[in-house]
Formats: C-alpha cells, structure tokens, sequence
C-alpha cells in the first residue's frame, strides 16, 4: 500500500465491488466530513444458480460474476447519477474469499481505475465488515468489540481504528454461519440455509435434544463448531426420516446451544477487551449471521448487563454487500492510502496478520492457516 495523498480530503465519492463469495455487489458512497453517504447499492445474488447443490460452487459463482458484474457496476453508478470521472477512488475486495471470484472483481477495479486515472484500493473483505456497523446513521465509532460472525468466518476483533485491528479470538475449526448451513442441508431445508434454519426453529422445542456446548466454561474466547454439527448429523441419521416438528426441534436445539456459546464467549471477550483497551462499552456485531435475530437479542442482553451499548449493521448490510467495501476504501483515501494495480487477489488473508503468524486458528497447510 502507498501513500498518494498530502493532506485529507473533506469529501471522498468511492466506487466499491464485493465478489469475495455469491454476491456480485456494486456501490457508490461518498464520505463526507467523517460521516458516509450511501449513494447507490446494488446486489446480484446468486442463489437459483447454487440452491440445487444446497451450498455456493465456486467455479459457478466466478462465472456469474463474470457475467453479472459489468451490469451490476453500471446500475450503482447510474443509480448515484455519477459518470467515473466524478469518483475519487476505486475500491475492490482483494480477499480473502473464493479465489476465482475474487479476481473478477479486483481485475474489473483495476481496469476501472486505470482507464479513469483514479486511486484504487485493494479492500480486505473483513475489514469491510469490521467497519460496516459505520454505515448506519450514527454508527459505532472507535474502539469497539467487534464479533463477526459470517459463513466463512467467527472472530473477535477489537477495532480501534481504521487499519488498526487485534484479534481477541477466532474459531479453531469451523465458522458459524457453516454450521447453519450444514444443519439446513443435513434437514433438507434449502439454500440459504441460515435464515431457513432461524425460521424452523421458531416452531421448535429447544430442549428436545441434548446437543453439546464446544468450548462453554473455557479460557478465552476461541470457537469451535466442528463437534456440534456431528452431533447433529448424528441425530438426523438416528431419526431416519425426520418430520417436520423433528426438523423444528432439531433446529430450536440446535439454535439453543449456538446462543449459550455465544454468550459465554462473548462475555470472556468483553473481560479480555476492557482492561486492554479501556472500558469504551461498545459491543457490534457484524458479517451474515449478525442478522439472526435471537443471536441479535442475545448479544443485547449481554451488552445490557455489562453496561455496554450494542450496534450492528442494518440487516441489508450485514450479508456480503459493497457499501462496506466502498466504506473501507474511503476511510483508506481519507488517510492517504492507495495501492498498486500489482496487488494480488488473496483467499486468504487476516485481519490481524501477527496474531494469524503467532496463534493460527488452523494448523498450515498446503496453502498456510486460514483467515
């Protein structure tokens, strides 16, 4: 990343593109005296293409994207009432995510901001995400706890700046959101299987099964989710044929346990965060599965209890989206940062690169430990 700009800029117009998964996103924002203006937001999701293998295809989705960006860029655009010579800058998710489409988006930026002479931004998907609670009216301003919890990732993050991220805790084997979806193709429920799996459980007892707690009681504030989803498919092997109230209940227990390791992870993090940090009160919850409505309340009551504020994205912004990604770039330019057109699209890449180097949630392989 390079330096280009002298001294900040009082108002920044930025193009963002989201391709890091199944969603070909184009926004425009304009950062104006601190404060971020949405101009244009538009999503095309992918979910016909992937429902019939119950779970995102990676070579499908790169394709779509390929097919879908270029329209996708140049509604947001029209939407804003903008042409490229009025943007200040172009950022695009560089990773990590789904290698094949993240290189259509990153290329499709560079290519933007080649032909217009603009900065461009090579955005990290998750910072996109840590700074995505900002983009609401009065958002969460600095430092805060964040928990972001998506299909690809679970980690506790204190953000205390643009660029300035210590990770507190992550899961050391699978993500949440992964888990949702296993549970809702282990039942059959559909694609996308998190807010199928929410609604099922709605109509269910919680304590029909008995399902394990991972990691409740322990140190810390790392995740795991691996066992709790055998222990699921090992009730859906012993009932055969679940009906549709074993499904809710299946679901409503599943659901259950999820809270009750949120809430004690969620309470270490909060003792670990303030004394190192100070006592700023401020939980936010971001990525995909922040907009489960009963982990929602449940971070709530938490945050409540502790005398913290709660925040989290609204509910549009909290799935892979490009306004978030547009927000990451702005607050880069604001303080003077650009990249080059060699920077390379990652699958992986942290958040928090020495905590990554020092405590890796996966043991390297051939390609080293994941985000």
């Amino acid at each position: 990343m390079t330096r280009y700009l002298t001294a900040a800029m009082a108002s920044l117009t930025v193009l963002g593109i989201e391709t890091s998964c199944d969603e070909t996103a184009a926004a425009v924002l304009r950062l104006e005296d601190g404060e971020p203006r949405v101009l244009s937001d538009i999503i095309l999701g992918q979910v016909a293409h992937h429902a019939p293998y119950k779970g995102v295809v990676p070579e499908i989705a790169a394709r779509a994207h390929v097919e879908g960006l270029d329209a996708t860029i140049a509604a947001a655009m029209r939407e804003a009432g903008l042409g490229f010579a009025d943007l200040d800058g172009v950022a695009a998710t560089a990773g990590p995510g789904l290698i094949g489409g993240v290189m259509v988006g990153l290329l499709a930026g560079k290519a933007i901001a080649l032909a217009h002479d603009k900065p461009l931004v090579a955005v990290n998907h998750l910072e996109g995400h840590a700074l995505s609670p900002r983009l609401a009216t009065g958002g969460a301003t600095f430092p805060y706890l964040l928990l972001l919890v998506s299909g690809g990732h679970c980690q506790f993050i204190a953000v205390l700046d643009v660029g300035v991220y210590r990770r507190l805790g992550t899961t050391i084997d699978d993500a949440l959101g992964e888990a949702f979806d296993k549970v809702a193709k282990l039942l059959d429920l559909g694609f996308p299987g998190g807010p199928l799996v929410e609604a099922a459980a709605r109509q269910g007892d919680s304590t029909r099964f008995a399902l394990p707690r991972p990691m409740l009681g322990r140190e810390g504030c790392d995740f795991s989710f691996a066992g709790l989803k055998t222990a699921c498919a090992r009730e859906v092997a012993r009932l055969g044929h679940p009906s549709d109230q074993d499904k809710a209940d299946l679901c409503a227990s599943f659901q259950a346990a999820i809270l009750d390791v949120v809430a004690d992870r969620t309470t270490n993090a909060m003792r670990l965060f303030d004394p190192m940090w100070g006592a700023t009160g401020r939980l936010v919850a971001a990525g995909g599965v922040a907009a489960n409505q009963a982990i929602r309340a449940r971070l709530e009551e938490l945050a409540a209890e502790r005398g913290y504020d709660f925040n989290a994205p609204p509910l549009k912004w909290c799935t892979d989206n490009a306004a978030m990604i547009a927000l990451a770039g702005a607050e880069r330019l604001r303080l003077g940062f650009s990249d080059d057109l060699s920077f390379p699209a990652r699958p992986r890449w942290p958040l928090d690169e020495m905590a990554a180097r020092l405590r890796p949630s996966h043991k390297p392989g051939r390609k080293g430990a994941k985000a």
